[in-house]
C-alpha cells in the first residue's frame, strides 16, 4: 500500500519551524559574536534534520535547499571556511527561503505545487561552502570534534519524532478555544451574581437575628433559614476559589509568546535591510514572554509599523553613519520586560534620533500651532507631536526623515488595547519607543465609581488615587478649579459634565468646608480630578466589547458586570483626558492695548505649568513654559523675558539653581523672578531669597489675584 505522504505533512509543517527557528535564533547569536563549536553544530543538526525529514516526504526544494545550507555549516564546523558577514547574510537569506517554502506548503500541503527551489541561491550557498565567496573574516568558531554523516535511516527518524515530543499535548481548534473562554467568562459573571445574591441573603438574615421578636427569632423556620444560609455561604465561597482557577487556567490557554511577533520581526528587517541597501543588526530580548492571543494578533501591525519607520527612516545610510563615527550596520532592539500584569515593549534604534526643529517647522507649516504656542512646548510635548492625526504628508517623509507616518494609528491601536505608547528620543543616539500593555484583555482590575446615580468604570491603571477634598481647599485660577497635590495643580471636572449625563444638581454648588470626593486620573505625565459621590467596587472584571453598532463610541472601550445583570460602562481614560482639553474655556483678555508683558514659566508638572499659563494669558501676558530648571536657563538666554515664575522641585535643575544662576546674567539682575513652591518651611523661605527671588508663594495657599497683584507690583 502506498504512503498517503499528505497525512504527515502537518506534522512535517510545526517540525520545519522549529528548525528553522533555531536556525534563526543561532545564526544571530553567531552575529552577536556568540562562536562555539556547540551552537555551529547545533545549527547543523537543525539543518541536516530539516534536510532528513523533507527528502524522506519528497519535499525537493526544501530538502535541496536545506542540503546546500548543511554543507556551509559543515565547513564552517570543519573550520575549511571562516565566518563573516557574508556568509552570515546568506544563511539567513536561505533560511528566509526555506521559511517561504514551509508557509507556501501550508498553505497547500501538496508535494507537487511547492514552487522549485532557487537555483541561484543553492549556487552562491555551494560557493560559500568552498570558501570562493568568502569576505572579511570575523571569527573562527572553537575546534570541533569530527562528526559523521548519519545515515539515511537516521535522517529519516527526526520526521516521527515531534510524535513523541508531543504526547503531553493535543491539537485545539481556535473556535472551539474561543468559545471555552466566552463561557468561562459568563460562567465567571454569574458567580458575580451569585455573590450578590449571598450579599442580599445575608442582608435578610442580620435582619431577622436584630429582629426583638422571639418568635420570630427562635421558629423552626429562622433556623432552617440560618442553616442554608450558613451552607450556601460555604459553597459560593468554595465555588468562587474553584471558578477563578478554572477561568486563569482558560485564559492561559490563549496566552502565546512574543516570539509569535518578534520571528516575522526578524525576517522583516533583513528583507527591508536588503531592499534599501541598509546593513542591519536586530536584537531581541525577552522574546519568551506571553501575552493574550488577542494582543499578539492586534500588535502585529503596530511592531511592524515601527520596525518599517525604524529602518526606512530612522537608521542612517551606511556611509551617512560612518562619516558620523558610527558602526556602519545599524541597530534595531526590541526589548521585552514584564511588570506585575503589564508588558514594556521597547522599539529602538540607534539612526539620527528626532529632529525638534523641523518637528516644530512642520507643526507651524500645518497650522497646528501659532509660533507663540510651539514656543511654549518642552521638546518632550514637541517630540509627542509625531502622534497627532495628519501631522505627516509625503512632504514630512522627505523634510523629516518619515517619523510620524502613520504614528497615529500606532498610538490609537496601543490604547484600543487599554495600553501606552511614548517616544524618546536623543540627536545623532536614535529613537525608542515605548509600549506599555496588559498581559490579557479578557479581565483587568476594575474601579466602579457613581456619579449622580450613574455608574462608570475606569482601568485601574489610570487611577492615581481617590481623595476627600475640602472644598476650601479648591482654588479658582483661570475660570477653572484646581487644587494642589504632591506639588502640582490638578484641574477638577464634574464628570457628570464633562462626558455629558443627565444629573439632578444642576447648578447646585458644594457648601462650604465640605468634604469632596475626588477620582484622579492620569495618562502618561497628565492629571485631571473627577468629582464623584461614591467608590462602589474595586475587583479583576471581565471585559465585554461593545456591541457591533456602538462599537465606534470611542469615549467607550468595553463593558463590564457589576452584579447579576447591571451592565457598567467602561471609560476610555486617554478619550476622557482629550475631553477635558477641549473643555478648558479662555478669559477674555483683561490687560489695557500696548505691549504684552512676556513671562517664562518653570515647573516639571504639565497641569501646572498650563494651568499658570491659562491664568496669566487671561490677564493679558504672553507666557512661554519650560519643563525644569535646566530647560528654563536655555530659553532665559535664548530670549529676552519680563518675568520668571519657577517651581522648586524638578528634575536637572530645581528652582534654586535656576534663579541663582539668572542672577548671574547680566539681563536678569533685576528681573522679577517668583517661587511657586509646595514647600512652606521658613528655611526654604529663607533659600529662596538668599538666590535672589522677589517673591515666594505656597502653592497650598495660592491665589490667583494675589499672584497678578504681585506680579503688577513688581512689574511696576
Amino acid at each position: 500500500m502506498a504512503l498517503d505522504i499528505k497525512k504527515f505533512i502537518h506534522r512535517f509543517i510545526d517540525e520545519a519551524r522549529e528548525q528553522l527557528r533555531l536556525l534563526e535564533t543561532g545564526l544571530e547569536q553567531l552575529r552577536h559574536g556568540e562562536h562555539n563549536a556547540e551552537l555551529v553544530n547545533s545549527l547543523f543538526r537543525a539543518a541536516h534534520t530539516l534536510k532528513g525529514s523533507s527528502r524522506m516526504l519528497k519535499l525537493l526544494p526544501i530538502s535541496d535547499t536545506a542540503h546546500s545550507l548543511e554543507d556551509v555549516l559543515s565547513a564552517l564546523r570543519d573550520q575549511k571556511i571562516s565566518l563573516s558577514d557574508a556568509t552570515l547574510d546568506l544563511m539567513l537569506e536561505a533560511v528566509d527561503a526555506l521559511s517561504n517554502l514551509t508557509t507556501h506548503l501550508a498553505s497547500n500541503p501538496d508535494p507537487a505545487a511547492l514552487p522549485e527551489r532557487s537555483a541561484a541561491l543553492c549556487q552562491r550557498l555551494a560557493a560559500a561552502a568552498t570558501g570562493d565567496s568568502a569576505s572579511d573574516t570575523l571569527a573562527t568558531p572553537e575546534p570541533a570534534q569530527p562528526q559523521t554523516a548519519a545515515p539515511a535511516e537516521t535522517a529519516a527518524r527526526p520526521a516521527s519524532e515531534p510524535a513523541l515530543r508531543s504526547a503531553d499535548s493535543v491539537r485545539l481548534k481556535l473556535d472551539n478555544l474561543e468559545q471555552l473562554i466566552k463561557l468561562m467568562s459568563e460562567v465567571t459573571i454569574s458567580q458575580a451574581g451569585l455573590r450578590e445574591l449571598l450579599q442580599d441573603a445575608r442582608t435578610l438574615y442580620q435582619a431577622w437575628e436584630s429582629t426583638s421578636l422571639k418568635d420570630v427569632r427562635h421558629s423552626p423556620l429562622f433556623a432552617a433559614y440560618q442553616q442554608l444560609y450558613q451552607g450556601l455561604r460555604d459553597v459560593i465561597g468554595s465555588q468562587e476559589s474553584l471558578v477563578q482557577n478554572l477561568h486563569e487556567q482558560s485564559l492561559g490557554l490563549r496566552m502565546l509568546p512574543l516570539t509569535q511577533i518578534l520571528e516575522p520581526a526578524r525576517k522583516l528587517v533583513r528583507d527591508m535591510g536588503r531592499e534599501l541597501g541598509k546593513p542591519v543588526e536586530l536584537q531581541v530580548i525577552g522574546e519568551e514572554i506571553e501575552l493574550d492571543r488577542q494582543l499578539i494578533e492586534k500588535l502585529v501591525e503596530p511592531v511592524q509599523h515601527l520596525l518599517r519607520n525604524a529602518l526606512d527612516h530612522g537608521l542612517e545610510s551606511s556611509e551617512q553613519r560612518q562619516a558620523a563615527g558610527k558602526n556602519p550596520r545599524g541597530l534595531i532592539q526590541i526589548s521585552a520586560r514584564q511588570d506585575g500584569g503589564w508588558v514594556s515593549l521597547d522599539i529602538s534604534d540607534d539612526g539620527a534620533g528626532l529632529d525638534v526643529d523641523k518637528i516644530r517647522n512642520k507643526a507651524l507649516r500645518q497650522n497646528l500651532f501659532s509660533e507663540e504656542e510651539l514656543a511654549q512646548k518642552s521638546p518632550a510635548e514637541l517630540k509627542n507631536l509625531i502622534f497627532l492625526p495628519g501631522f505627516s504628508t509625503s512632504v514630512m517623509i522627505t523634510e523629516l526623515s518619515g517619523r510620524g507616518v502613520g504614528l497615529d494609528v500606532v498610538k490609537r491601536s496601543v490604547e484600543d488595547l487599554q495600553g501606552m505608547v511614548e517616544v524618546g528620543s536623543q540627536p545623532g543616539q536614535g529613537t525608542t519607543f515605548s509600549l506599555r500593555l496588559p498581559l490579557s484583555l479578557a479581565m483587568l482590575r476594575i474601579l466602579i465609581v457613581d456619579v449622580d446615580g450613574h455608574l462608570l468604570a475606569f482601568t485601574a491603571r489610570h487611577v492615581v488615587e481617590m481623595i476627600y477634598i475640602d472644598s476650601q481647599s479648591l482654588l479658582d485660577i483661570a475660570e477653572r478649579q484646581v487644587f494642589v497635590l504632591r506639588n502640582e495643580f490638578v484641574p477638577v471636572f464634574e464628570a457628570s459634565q464633562l462626558i455629558q449625563l443627565p444629573t439632578r444638581r444642576t447648578g447646585i454648588q458644594p457648601e462650604q468646608g465640605s468634604q469632596q470626593l475626588m477620582l484622579v486620573l492620569q495618562v502618561q505625565h497628565e492629571k485631571i480630578a473627577l468629582r464623584i459621590d461614591r467608590m462602589v467596587d474595586e475587583r479583576d472584571l471581565v471585559i465585554k466589547p461593545m456591541p457591533v453598532h456602538l462599537a465606534r463610541q470611542p469615549l467607550v472601550a468595553g463593558i463590564v458586570n457589576h452584579g447579576y445583570r447591571q451592565l457598567v460602562s467602561l471609560l476610555h481614560a486617554p478619550q476622557l483626558f482629550e475631553l477635558a482639553q477641549r473643555s478648558r474655556g479662555k478669559t477674555a483678555d483683561s490687560s489695557p492695548p500696548g505691549i504684552r508683558q512676556h513671562i517664562l514659566v518653570v515647573d516639571d508638572s504639565l497641569n501646572t505649568r498650563e494651568i499658570e499659563k491659562d491664568l496669566l494669558e487671561a490677564w493679558g501676558y504672553q507666557v512661554t513654559l519650560a519643563e525644569d530648571g535646566q530647560d528654563g536657563l536655555i530659553k532665559a538666554r535664548a530670549g529676552e523675558f519680563d518675568a520668571v515664575l519657577t517651581d522648586v522641585e524638578m528634575p536637572v535643575m530645581d528652582g534654586f539653581t535656576l534663579t541663582s544662576h539668572l542672577r548671574q546674567d547680566e539681563r536678569y539682575k533685576h528681573t522679577p523672578i517668583i517661587i511657586i513652591t509646595s514647600r512652606e518651611k521658613d528655611s526654604d523661605r529663607r533659600r529662596g531669597i538668599e538666590v535672589g527671588a522677589d517673591a515666594y508663594i505656597v502653592k497650598g495657599s495660592f491665589d490667583q489675584n494675589s499672584l497678578i497683584d504681585t506680579l503688577r507690583v513688581l512689574l511696576g
